[in-house]
């Protein structure tokens, strides 16, 4: 709702005191023009496993060929999604990876209950057990698939958490992650990412 006072002329001596009186209703409206009385939190994205520009763990690493990793999706816990949420996803990606870049991990269908995702989710079940959804990666795989960027200069990874204005986003179990990526993006009203390094 917004108020509005009607002043008159310049050479009126009510001006004065309407003003004033617009004033103090405006303040009791809660319609003057000033910060909000609570700032909205900002949505963020951290891990157990995994700090902002930190290196990437062996537990998270890929196990096959030259990489020896556990292949544990990392834990993962948000806060402060936007009002409005009704879902949310996840990825993981690696822009340098030659090309396009390299999909790791896609998953969709989170419910807006959840705040966290243990380590491994993935491939322990847990993900199953919340009804979402996990894309096909770029290793051809379902599911997550850690860094194992080839020897050379270490590649970033992003991993980002997106608030979904949608709970299902008719999605199925091993679809390729780019068309996960394209309707997550399509259903996104916010996000929270958390970028790491890896090399060998």
């Amino acid at each position: 709702m917004r108020a509005r006072c009607l002043v008159v002329s310049l050479a009126s001596p009510w001006r004065r005191q309407s003003l004033a009186v617009c004033a103090m209703l405006g303040l009791a409206l809660g319609v003057v023009h000033s910060p909000r009385a609570r700032a909205d939190g900002t949505f963020t994205l951290t891990s157990a496993n995994l700090r902002a520009g930190g290196t990437v763990s062996n537990a998270q690493v890929f196990d096959q060929n030259d990489c020896k990793g556990a292949n544990h999706s990392p834990q993962l816990t948000w806060h402060d999604a936007p009002a409005g949420t009704r879902g949310f996803a996840v990825t993981m990606f690696d822009e340098d990876a030659p090309g396009r870049g390299w999909w790791h991990w896609a998953v969709a269908g989170i419910p807006p209950t959840t705040q966290s995702l243990p380590e491994n989710a993935s491939s322990s079940g847990f993900l199953k057990k919340l009804g979402a959804v996990e894309a096909r990666n770029d290793f051809d795989t379902d599911g997550y698939g850690g860094p194992c960027p080839p020897p050379g200069k270490p590649h970033r990874y992003i991993i980002t958490v997106y608030a979904l204005n949608a709970a299902d986003l008719r999605l199925a179990q091993g679809r390729p992650a780019l068309m996960f990526d394209h309707e997550i993006r399509t259903a996104a009203i916010g996000s929270a990412r958390l970028v790491v390094d890896y090399g060998r």
